[in-house]
């Protein structure tokens, strides 16, 4: 396991200690983050799919009535009663955050009228169509702001799964295996010192004795 290159001294003992202890942390901190994330992101997915099979559905049918529409009345009748959609939609964005990531919240304010035409010279197919398109517009700010929030979850997700792999697998282990070696080094020291005095304690006492003999 590869250790971070520094001389094994007590005050990089101390020093590398701490930043184990922060990167510990920072790894429990991150950790949780991924969980959060993981969760908004499988909840929005399933959000966004079940809308999106919603809509695909609203404008099958919207699509098969404009169709019937254009064969009953003609495409230029059609046409006319399209421009009658002549109301706007206000759209204004807003953000919130989910553990630092800003989700775009998207409000729709206003909508087109019930009935964008006269009844006269119209079908019951074209109804129908106007009813599914204008189901369809309601839908699509909240699925836009579903499916943008996935892909910017998935991205932070990616990103702090990264950084979880990188604390996990590089960072802890080799801060722990400097500490082990740092610690094993001044252990070995001080058994080494503790061997000298000894030593030298024993020396001094035999030439104290060899002074008594002579």
């Amino acid at each position: 396991m590869p250790r971070i290159n520094v001389p094994p001294t007590r005050s990089n003992l101390i020093r590398i200690k701490q930043d184990l202890e922060f990167a510990r942390e920072g790894y429990e901190i991150l950790d949780r983050k991924r969980e959060v994330l993981t969760t908004e992101l499988i909840r929005m997915a399933h959000d966004a799919e079940l809308l999106q099979t919603e809509m695909k559905q609203l404008q099958a049918v919207a699509y098969r009535a404009l169709a019937k529409a254009q064969l009953t009345l003609g495409r230029e009748h059609v046409e006319w009663a399209a421009l009658a959609a002549h109301k706007s939609v206000d759209v204004q964005l807003k953000f919130r955050g989910i553990m630092g990531v800003a989700i775009p919240m998207i409000e729709a304010n206003g909508e087109p009228p019930e009935m964008l035409y006269s009844l006269g010279d119209t079908s019951a197919a074209l109804d129908e169509a106007t009813a599914a398109f204008r189901e369809i517009l309601k839908r699509v700010p909240e699925l836009s702001h579903l499916v943008t929030s996935v892909f910017r979850l998935a991205d932070e997700l990616r990103k702090t799964q990264r950084r979880v792999n990188a604390l996990q697998h590089i960072f802890i282990p080799e801060y722990e295996e400097t500490v082990a070696f740092i610690v094993s080094t001044l252990e070995e020291r001080e058994r080494e010192d503790t061997f000298r005095l000894k030593l030298l304690k024993t020396r001094s006492s035999h030439k104290k004795e060899e002074k008594k003999a002579s």
